[in-house]
């Protein structure tokens, strides 16, 4: 059993689901937990289950109530950031957000930006966004930012964002830019959706150059992820 469980969580892992592993202290008996609901040696009260579900949404590790001594662990996915436009801030955006613990993939089609010479170390996906995302699939875990200026890059991931469980969407352009987007978002059918893109992008900290671009977005991503978003 306790190998069929490592296999599942190992599985979790890789397709990037959340799951909790519950463990009754006393004498081990486990089950798991993720969001089909549990699965096995243990079987959870209505309120332990409860608790479970919470902590599973917030992918916090803690006890679970009911006196047993029920333990449950989180298994969660890495913070993940996606790029799209591999521009001068995407340059200096993907190496602070490695460092800051991020698995970072940078998306453009255009492989005279996307390169392993402008993007040394960094995981470069040359296809069209609409592509891309298809693929790498857009998760709770997961931020997306659209800097290319171009809406037909930036469109179309801002098109599969905006419905998505991603905890964080950017996209950068002056005020104007942005009016243009929710015009064409709207025509699209995501107006409703539309206030959860961040705009103008990053937080406030007056800096103008690439790298302090880069600074600012990856301070309000971690604000969104650790406070989530402003009222």
């Amino acid at each position: 059993m306790k190998r069929l469980m490592l296999e599942r969580i190992a599985d979790a892992q890789r397709q990037r689901h959340a799951l909790l592993c519950i463990t009754r202290l006393a004498d081990g008996a486990q089950c798991l937990v993720d969001a089909s609901g549990p699965a096995g040696d243990l079987v959870l009260s209505g309120d332990q289950a409860s608790a479970a579900g919470s902590l599973l949404a917030s992918g916090r590790s803690g006890p679970l109530p009911g006196g047993e001594g029920l333990f449950a662990r989180a298994y969660v996915p890495a913070p993940r950031l996606l790029i799209v436009g591999a521009v001068h801030i995407a340059q200096a955006l993907a190496g602070m957000a490695a460092t800051a613990g991020f698995e970072v993939i940078v998306i453009d089609p255009r492989g005279a930006f996307a390169s392993p010479a402008r993007f040394p170390g960094v995981q470069l996906v040359d296809a069209w966004p609409d592509e891309a995302l298809a693929t790498l699939g857009l998760d709770r875990a997961t931020a997306l930012v659209a800097l290319s200026h171009d809406p037909k890059l930036d469109d179309p991931a801002l098109q599969l964002a905006l419905p998505s469980e991603v905890f964080y969407i950017g996209a950068l352009g002056s005020r104007r830019t942005h009016e243009k987007r929710v015009a064409r978002l709207t025509e699209a059918g995501l107006g409703e959706l539309i206030p959860r893109i961040h705009s103008p992008i990053g937080l406030d900290l007056g800096g103008r150059s690439p790298a302090e671009i880069a600074v600012s977005i990856l301070a309000e991503i971690i604000q969104v992820r650790y406070q989530g978003a402003p009222a």
